[in-house]
This record gives structure tokens, C-alpha cells and sequence, in this order.
């Protein structure tokens, strides 16, 4: 059976990024599991689940799923888990992934084992396309460079935090994706005057943002012959 690793933020990932995928490759069949980098049940972006924001039918699903799901309930610890036994390493987005999955190192080896193996595939989303300004190969080079991979533009980061890069929430963004991606060599196009947006470099896979959550899944599929 195909299986994919979830790796999932505990300070709040934004939920259409992660349910949608999550649901989408159930259907085909797909066996997954979630991980977070301690092991502690995943936070949802409030601003994920507002209906003002994403609308009502949006909000009401995925706060179905996120309270229901049991694989979303009861996560692993990603340090504990081995990506090489998975076909597919998915990285759903949200702000909370630039405080925890983004500087977790078992995440980036576990980026780096989808990316680099004979078999295997990567998805990441959203803010967590920022794991790639820190993700290495096994030679100690930048994952990243040089590659074409899609992500949260910094256009839109703009319209979210205040002068002094402070959140809705009051909290600091540590970085901006963007930014800290292109400087690392990666060929960062967001397609801005696009719906959607999602990026296939080998077996690296990148997606822009919520509205683009269903296409990437799609492309995930495809890419594992599921």
C-alpha cells in the first residue's frame, strides 16, 4: 500500500493546507501518518477556521476533521518515525511551521530522504516551503538550490503582519518565506497572476497557499501513480 508522513505544525497549521491532502490521499487509498516534532496533538491556525476568513463551509469542515481525526489526535513524534519506509513526506503550511517544523531537524532529514532517495516524494506547502532555506542534502549543500519551487509570497506576508512583522496574534514572524528562500539559491515563483500555483522539481513539490491545497494533493497523486 502507498503510505505518505504527514509532519504537521503544533503551533498552528493552516487547515485547509493540511485536510485537504490528508483527505484527498485517504480516498485514493493512501495510508498515513501524522507526526509532530514532539509527539503532542497539532495546533489549527485560528485564522484557518474563521469563517470570516475562509468561509463558513471551509471553517465548519476542517474543524470537524481537526477534533475527529484520530491520526490528527494521536501523532508521532517525528524524531521516532523513518521516512525512507514512506512513499510520500508531506509538509502542510500555516505560520506556526516558522516556529517548529521548519527549524526541527528530524523534519529536514526527513525532507531530505523523500528528495534525495531512489523512491519517494516530497509536498510542501505554504510557510513550510521555508524548511528549504535551511534543508541540506547529504553533502552538506543547500536542498534547495538552484531548484524551481513555489510558496507563501512575501506580497501576501505583507497584508498579514504590521510594521514591525508582528502577527494578528501578536506574536513576531521569525522570517519571511520567501525572502529567506530565494537567498539560498532556489528559484522562487509564487505565479501571483495565477489561481493556483504548484511546482514539480524532481521529486520535490511545492506548493503556493490554500487555494492551491487541492491541486497539490492531485499532483501528489500523480507523481506516486496513486
Amino acid at each position: 500500500m502507498t503510505s505518505a508522513l504527514f509532519i504537521v505544525s503544533e503551533h498552528g497549521y493552516w487547515g485547509e493546507e493540511c485536510i485537504t491532502p490528508l483527505e484527498r490521499l485517504t480516498e485514493a487509498g493512501v495510508d498515513i501518518t501524522v507526526a509532530t516534532p514532539t509527539g503532542e496533538k497539532p495546533e489549527i491556525d485560528d485564522r484557518s477556521v474563521d469563517p470570516e476568513e475562509v468561509g463558513e463551509e471551509t471553517a465548519e469542515h476542517v474543524t470537524e476533521v481537526h477534533e475527529t481525526d484520530e491520526r490528527l489526535a494521536d501523532p508521532e513524534p517525528v524524531a521516532t518515525v523513518d521516512a525512507s519506509e514512506y512513499d510520500a513526506v508531506v509538509l502542510p503550511g500555516g505560520h506556526g511551521t516558522c516556529w517548529d517544523v521548519n527549524q526541527d531537524k528530524h523534519a529536514r532529514q526527513a525532507l531530505r530522504t523523500a528528495v534525495e532517495g531512489d523512491e519517494g516524494v516530497a509536498l510542501v506547502v505554504c510557510h513550510a516551503v521555508g524548511i528549504l532555506a535551511w534543508a541540506r542534502n547529504s553533502d552538506g549543500d543547500i536542498l534547495a538550490e538552484g531548484r524551481d519551487v513555489t510558496g507563501f509570497p512575501d506580497a501576501w506576508e505583507d497584508g498579514i503582519v504590521d510594521e514591525n512583522d508582528l502577527m494578528p496574534d501578536g506574536r513576531k514572524l521569525p522570517y519571511w518565506v520567501e525572502e529567506e528562500v530565494r537567498a539560498v539559491g532556489a528559484n522562487f515563483d509564487p505565479e501571483l497572476d495565477a489561481d493556483t500555483s504548484v511546482t514539480v522539481d524532481g521529486d520535490l513539490i511545492t506548493a503556493r497557499g490554500p487555494p492551491s491545497s487541492a491541486a497539490a494533493a492531485e499532483t501528489l497523486l500523480d507523481e506516486l501513480g496513486a
